[in-house]
């Protein structure tokens, strides 16, 4: 009995035609699984059956591909909208969401994230990000900056995450021999903990830059009466101000020009 003959893969009619979607969907299941490196169109198109000189006429190239891929997670990318909610609350929803998908896709996020046009201005999650900074007050004129610079910050504190970098760096030791016991290691460097010190940092600094324009003069300077509150050192933060040999410890310059009022303590 004569076994049936195969038809050779990529020659066989497909049940479903090709588009776009679909070869990008197949395209992120490789690179999830691989790395962006191991994607060749050739592997892509022995998973969707069919011929590699097919896929060219939905995909260009590879490069053309991956901004497919990447221009389809950034549009699945949904975060929880909480217009009544403090702007604060909303900025940590939106960034905590968006390391979620990053950690989802960690391959294609870390080649992404070192790509200009990753970010385009339909994408729900820039969109999302200048709605909290408008609620939260900032100038429209100053929104795109300050969007930039949030994504800057987040994008490479991701990379940074994905590739290993932050949790070696969380465990350095202090060049400071007196400053750690021997041996002693961060116990409390887990990378959850220090993606909330990052989004602490970015809201203080709006914080205290919000506080400072709302303070302001006509001409948008800071007033000379007004109080930063950005400036304020709390007392149990604050290092010893420096002091000369034999001057008293109840100085009030000191204190002052450690940034705390003498009248206030």
């Amino acid at each position: 009995m004569e076994r049936a003959k195969r038809t050779p893969r990529g020659t066989r009619k497909r049940d479903v035609p090709l588009t776009e979607a679909g070869i990008c969907t197949s395209a992120l299941r490789l690179i999830d699984a691989d790395g962006v490196e191991a994607l060749t169109m050739r592997k892509l198109a022995a998973v969707l059956d069919a011929n590699p000189m097919s896929l060219y006429h939905h995909v260009p190239n590879k490069e053309a591909l991956m901004r497919g891929v990447a221009r389809m997670v950034g549009t699945r990318f949904r975060t929880v909208t909480l217009e009544d909610a403090p702007w604060q609350e909303r900025m940590r929803l939106l960034a905590t969401d968006f390391r979620t998908l990053a950690h989802r896709h960690p391959n294609l996020m870390a080649y992404s994230f070192s790509q200009p046009d990753f970010i385009q201005p339909e994408d729900p999650f820039w969109v999302e990000l200048t709605a909290v900074l408008d609620a939260a007050g900032v100038p429209q004129s100053e929104i795109p900056q300050l969007a930039a610079l949030v994504c800057a910050v987040v994008s490479g504190v991701m990379i940074a995450e994905l590739n290993g970098a932050l949790h070696r760096w969380s465990n350095l030791q202090p060049t400071t021999p007196a400053s750690v016991k021997d041996g002693q290691t961060n116990e409390d460097s887990g990378e959850d903990r220090m993606f909330r010190l990052v989004l602490d940092t970015i809201i203080s600094g709006m914080e205290g830059r919000l506080a400072v324009d709302h303070a302001g003069g006509p001409d948008g300077q800071p007033s000379q009466n007004s109080r930063r509150p950005s400036a304020r050192i709390p007392r149990q933060l604050r290092p010893p101000a420096a002091r000369c040999e034999g001057e008293s410890q109840e100085n009030p310059f000191s204190d002052m020009a450690a940034g705390v009022d003498p009248k206030e303590q």
